[in-house]
């Protein structure tokens, strides 16, 4: 394990209040790790060696167990591969794993995984002039498409555009283009490497393995003996000891590169310069700044004084891809965030904004009923400001736009959403009543969904893939969402029944044992004759599962509880919402399981597993 010191100037900021974040950078060769206690500041800045660890959870697990007194809720990790849904199968490591079997095993709320160039090109617009070295002339233009590229253990690629209200990176897997050589030279280079490969691409030459294989090519082409080296060795041989094969390694190392990142600028039309990441390059220093690459970069025919006015930098501050992936986790967890908590962060994010920014959430701040109620042109007015500032500011929140924050800002102002906010008027027309119902159920949900405890939810799915039979038991206006989960769970092939019978629930409770799981259903949870039925079930050995209140007798008396705890006056009106957020706890409950099955060849015959199959693709998720 080596500590590698991160000397970047860091602004001192209020650290986060859910505690430091899990950052990490994973190549084929080592990985970087940090914990970011705050805003763009990171500590304890870790290298290791992925050749240590047989996959990434040990791997993990060797840099958590250095700071065994940290929580960590969150965490986003930049991983060199591409990255398409949740199974991730790694191209230059023999690992395999699911993003969210690692989340598990780590016990994390948060766990984003990305294209470790993505990372990258995520970090780029907060780079500074310290942060970089500038190769040869042109000058950046402002809200102009940038590049990135860096060689390593392979090749990332990638972009980033700016957009009205910030920037999109570009998932890219540019490495893999075929090599074009530019010269003789090239040519026999890539005739040795056809040897190996049909198909060679860029990544097989403007890499670490590829010093290595022009040190070979090279050395049979001038007929010289020359030990094996490693690339460190090559270019420790050529930049300390002035070694001529290995300089000359070098030079036509940077010449590929050169011609690879013009390449890229006349694509992507990258205005906005050209930099160099990776492993490689930086370690050359000055002598880069010297080397062909510039040329190269500039010998486009035709195209020479386009591409010359487009600036080259390397990347030369520690760990850059960390701060990528930090930015992407805090856009992520702004467009999570509670919704009682919005008008904080409008309040604490004042000062990060814009001026313009700043006038729009002034008003949000002095007149947030004004907000909600009037259109885009008339809050652009108030606030003196275009209507682009207005999308801007939500955007700069994590929402798509006005319609969302407005959504989620009036669940913020309102709290707990009693349903007596949807009945309506005698005036109220048919839309209004409709939008009444539908808007304060939206905000409902969306409080809900922050407000999940994730962990209780595996732990209701993993009893229910173990259970042998599953009773619900529910009573009164429950019983809907009861029989709801009843018809799922028959159907996939676990015994299911339903009790809703104040006399029958004590008696089918005795017949359980170890094993069985009862889901009791209740929105108060103080029902005399269920509590009653739950202890006799808990007595019996059986484990329940409690949908309900989390301060209520029923959560208390659980195995597990999910919770939901929004505020209805039953006593007055029929519990509309709870009932909702009811069904999507027992559905949340239903893709889980369908889910696990997919990969669960032991629990169930075949036949039981190719159901649960067939069933979750009629699901509507």
């Amino acid at each position: 394990m080596t500590v590698d010191p991160d000397t970047k100037p860091k602004p001192t900021r209020a650290a986060f209040a859910d505690g430091p974040r899990l950052l990490a950078d994973i190549g084929a060769t080592h990985a970087r790790f940090g914990l970011e206690t705050g805003p763009g500041v990171l500590s304890q800045v870790t290298v290791l060696r992925c050749d240590d660890y047989d996959g990434i959870v040990p791997l993990l697990h060797a840099y958590l167990a250095g700071h065994p007194n940290q929580r960590i809720n969150h965490a986003a990790f930049a991983l060199a591969n591409p990255i398409s849904g949740d199974f991730i199968r790694m191209t230059n490591r023999d690992w395999q794993f699911s993003t969210d079997e690692v989340r598990r095993a780590l016990g994390l709320s948060t766990l984003l995984i990305v294209n470790d160039f993505t990372a990258l090109a995520m970090a780029l617009p907060g780079f500074q002039a310290r942060d970089l070295l500038q190769v040869g002339g042109g000058e950046a233009q402002t809200h102009a498409v940038s590049g990135v590229l860096g060689p390593g253990t392979g090749l990332g690629v990638s972009g980033v555009i700016p957009t009205i209200d910030g920037f999109v990176t570009l998932g890219s897997e540019g490495g893999h283009v075929n090599f074009a050589p530019s010269d003789e030279r090239e040519f026999a280079i890539l005739q040795y490497a056809w040897r190996e490969w049909k198909h060679v691409s860029n990544e097989r030459l403007i890499s670490g393995p590829g010093v290595e294989l022009i040190y070979r090519a090279l050395a049979q082409r001038n007929g010289v003996e020359a030990p094996p080296r490693s690339t460190a060795e090559i270019m420790a041989a050529a930049l300390d000891a002035g070694d001529a094969l290995c300089l000359e390694v070098l030079e036509t190392f940077a010449g590929m590169l050169g011609s690879a990142a013009a390449n890229l600028a006349v694509t992507l039309g990258a205005f906005g310069g050209i930099f160099i990441g990776g492993g490689i390059v930086p370690r050359m220093g000055e002598w880069f700044a010297r080397s062909p690459f510039r040329a190269r970069f500039e010998a486009k025919g035709r195209f020479t004084d386009y591409i010359a006015q487009i600036p080259t930098y390397v990347i030369m501050t520690p760990n850059p891809a960390l701060y990528g992936v930090s930015a992407i986790l805090l856009e992520h967890l702004r467009g999570r965030s509670g919704a009682n908590t919005l008008m904080d962060r409008v309040q604490q994010l004042r000062h990060e904004l814009s001026p313009a920014e700043q006038r729009v959430a002034s008003l949000v701040v002095d007149h947030p009923r004004k907000v909600l109620s009037e259109p885009i042109a008339e809050i652009a007015r108030l606030a003196d400001v275009s209507q682009p500032t207005v999308i801007r500011f939500c955007r700069s929140l994590g929402f798509q736009g006005l319609a969302e924050f407005k959504l989620k800002f009036a669940g913020s102002l309102t709290g707990t959403i009693p349903v007596r906010h949807s009945q309506v008027r005698v005036t109220d027309s048919t839309h209004d009543l409709s939008a009444k119902v539908i808007d304060n159920t939206v905000s409902a949900i969306l409080k809900f969904r922050d407000a999940l405890d994730v962990h209780a939810i595996d732990r209701a799915i993993e009893l229910l893939r173990r259970a042998r039979r599953v009773e619900f038991y529910a009573m009164g206006n429950s019983r809907a969402v009861a029989l709801d989960g009843q018809h799922k769970f028959f159907r996939f092939r676990i015994p299911a029944a339903l009790y809703g019978d104040s006399h029958l629930l004590n008696l089918a409770a005795g017949l359980l044992g170890p094993g069985d799981v009862v889901i009791a259903i209740s929105t108060g949870g103080q029902l005399p004759d269920l509590l009653e039925a739950v202890d006799t079930a808990r007595a019996q050995g059986a484990d329940v599962i409690a949908i309900t209140s989390s301060k209520s007798p029923l959560a208390k008396k659980a195995s597990v509880c999910l919770s939901v705890d929004h505020s209805e006056d039953s006593t007055t009106f029929l519990s509309m919402i709870s009932r909702i957020l009811q069904l999507l706890l027992i559905d949340i409950m239903s893709v889980g399981i369908s889910l696990g099955a997919q990969g669960e060849g032991s629990q169930g015959s075949q036949a039981d597993i190719e159901q649960r199959r067939l069933l979750i693709s009629h699901l509507d998720i």
